[in-house]
């Protein structure tokens, strides 16, 4: 007889949007909730008995109320709250994942002074992943789509050639990258002080940017080593980051025919094929658990 295996279900990206009114002044909070729960199963799927089964449109209606009643802080607490009410609330509930996507919202300045008009920023999308099974919370949180450039300070020569080499040398070259990346907090139980989740996410981002910044990079792999390394060593709150950096090529264009000397001025950006450089960062003494495969988180 066939044996059930690994298994959850859940209400997937439940859109929800918090505004919280300071007087005339707002503040938003856009958040995409999927949320995922795993236990006592096995009868649903056996004979269809629906008795230990939490309807997915009851999770859908705990994402809006639990914003009305606890609020939305940050992405980890929301999910936190989550996890936690699916958990001890039911009992065949022996584990809940929440991922969450964050929008960002810019306000608009204006010469009045009401401030409740925004902007949504088209820079990188902030994630979140919590998990609890009633004693354990593992929270890996991250972000998507931050693409960044140096047009200069990159080099890339002396590699491995063969008879179907055909990329030249590069002593000057843009290196740019659409940055996808995740980190894992050592904050496991309750009895451990809590991250301030909004500060962790505003210094990892910084460190990230600055150390791309201030890499001389002789290769992107020496560079992504350099951004988790400053996050290890500055973020005593994260124990693993994992980065998924396709290779945003920008070529110089052959102007030669028109006359033309190109010092490194013109390009041309190609999107495909790139390269694909992913690598995990740890600090000293722990075991990785972030997937290797980003798309799985």
């Amino acid at each position: 007889m066939p044996i059930l295996g690994q298994n959850q279900y859940g209400k997937a990206e439940n859109r929800v949007v918090k505004i919280t009114r300071d007087g005339a002044t707002h503040h938003i909070k856009d958040l995409n909730v999927s949320v995922s729960l795993s236990g006592d199963m096995d009868e649903v799927h056996y004979s269809g008995s629906n008795a230990h089964v939490l309807p997915t449109d009851t999770t859908k209606n705990t994402v809006y109320a639990f914003a009305k009643e606890h609020g939305i802080e940050s992405a980890e607490q929301f999910g936190i709250h989550l996890a936690r009410h699916f958990v001890t609330s039911q009992e065949p509930i022996r584990t809940a994942r929440i991922r969450i996507e964050e929008y960002t919202w810019e306000r608009i300045a204006t010469a009045g002074e009401d401030e409740h008009s925004f902007v949504r920023q088209g820079q990188e999308t902030r994630l979140t992943q919590i998990t609890y099974d009633g004693s354990t919370w593992e929270v890996v949180s991250g972000l998507k789509d931050l693409t960044v450039m140096n047009s200069t300070n990159s080099e890339f020569w002396g590699y491995v050639k063969d008879k179907y080499t055909t990329l030249p040398e590069a002593y000057d070259r843009i290196l740019a990258t659409e940055v996808s990346s995740r980190w894992r907090f050592n904050w496991s139980d309750d009895e451990q002080e809590m991250p301030d989740w909004e500060t962790s996410y505003e210094k990892v981002r910084k460190h990230m940017l600055q150390a791309f910044a201030e890499t001389y990079s002789l290769s992107l792999q020496q560079t992504l080593y350099q951004m988790g390394s400053r996050i290890i060593e500055n973020r005593s709150e994260i124990d693993e980051v994992r980065f998924s950096l396709p290779n945003k090529h920008h070529f110089l264009v052959d102007l030669e025919p028109f006359g033309l000397k190109n010092d490194n001025e013109v390009y041309f950006a190609a999107d495909r094929p790139y390269g694909l450089i992913e690598a995990t960062v740890l600090r000293d003494g722990v075991e990785p658990r972030i997937p290797v495969d980003l798309t799985n988180l």
